[in-house]
């Protein structure tokens, strides 16, 4: 039996319970998780902003070891250090056929279906976003499970399945920010974090910082900010006072709210690029003039997993580890056990710290 954050119910207090994993069957890999980042996104899929049947184990954001494997399983093997990867491509599908595999219609096939059974009464139980990595063990298909370079410490490289593509993706493959340019970045989390980080990789200028909380400033600028601002009506104007009057190259909100989005949008200079990381609910209604579209010439852009091709992208940013440019520990500013979770969210609520790592 395996221990677990179990969501009974959508809104419903996640529970730690112990579950009974099967054995991986063809094409499946059995995963003991080094550790789980806690994700605004399962916060999301907890209160019903994103769907997701129930009940389920959460967690998207994992490492680990690779302890079993099942028939037809060639890319990975028992011992082997892997990273899971939350939005597998299926490579046949319309838009893997136009190598946009962030996109996949089917990479989240795998949350529909019950993967374990509660030990207490039998009852089938889904695997968040096909991963359930808020446990001590997980089974997943195998192209799920990204070998993890060498180089990289497990613990740390948990953050790699999410918040690090997501911000790196953002910047690198998104936004295609360029040596010199400024860059805002809106929301100081996990993603915001990462963002910021792969900003000051790519050789930007001037990064401006944007939280509603004064207690980030010293992350932001420890992650490569220039400028710290705290969110506020003025936002856009001081941005633009920070960037010769025209406005940010380039402007990322992780944050997912309409407020947000749209100062992202005002802050970006004319022609410019607005890139959306954050998810937001259905009701967060963004409003543009038609006039602004035209005058502005500014792109936006939804940004989904940071328009990472994993198995491509992975490699990349382990290098940067490797070298030291990019700080995977200083994302994380609690580690906790799968009972502080609940504790997590209420933080992400109330906009306090970066990532949460779950230890085992």
């Amino acid at each position: 039996m395996v221990r677990a954050a179990v969501l009974p119910a959508v809104n419903a207090p996640l529970q730690v319970a112990e579950i009974d994993l099967p054995d991986p069957g063809p094409g499946q890999v059995r995963v003991k998780l080094a550790a789980a980042g806690v994700c605004h996104s399962d916060l999301s899929l907890s209160n019903g902003t994103l769907r997701q049947p129930v009940p389920a184990v959460l967690g998207h954001e994992g490492a680990g070891t690779v302890t079993a494997v099942g028939p037809g399983v060639t890319t990975v093997a028992p011992g082997d250090r892997v990273v899971l990867n939350w939005a597998p491509s299926c490579g046949d599908c319309h838009f893997c056929g136009l190598a946009e595999p962030w996109l996949c219609a089917n990479a989240g096939a795998a949350a529909n279906a019950p993967y374990a059974t509660l030990a207490a009464d039998g009852s089938a139980i889904h695997p968040g976003l096909g991963t359930a990595a808020f446990a001590e063990e997980t089974v997943v298909a195998a192209h799920a499970a990204l070998p993890l370079p060498d180089g990289v410490p497990l613990t740390d490289a948990a953050l790699l399945g999410c918040a690090v593509l997501t911000g790196w993706g953002a910047i690198h493959h998104s936004a295609a920010v360029r040596p010199g340019e400024s860059v805002v970045v809106l929301g100081v989390g996990g993603v915001g974090l990462a963002t910021l980080q792969a900003a000051r990789i790519a050789g930007a200028g001037t990064i401006v910082a944007v939280d509603v909380s004064p207690a980030k400033e010293e992350l932001a600028r420890a992650a490569g900010a220039t400028e710290f601002l705290i969110a506020g009506e003025d936002t856009a104007k001081r941005v633009r006072r920070l960037t010769g009057g025209v406005g940010a190259d380039v402007a990322v909100e992780c944050v997912g709210r309409a407020d947000t989005i749209r100062t992202a949008w005002s802050a970006t200079r004319r022609g410019g690029r607005t890139t959306v990381v954050g998810i937001g609910g259905q009701d967060q209604q963004v409003s543009f003039s038609a006039l602004e579209l035209f005058y502005f010439g500014r792109t936006l852009s939804g940004c989904v997993y940071g328009n990472s091709d994993p198995a491509r992208d992975l490699p990349v940013v382990a290098g940067h580890v490797r070298s030291g440019a990019l700080d995977l520990s200083a994302l994380v500013t609690d580690r906790i056990g799968l009972d502080d979770i609940p504790a997590a969210f209420e933080a992400m609520v109330a906009g306090k710290g970066g990532r949460s790592l779950v230890v085992f």
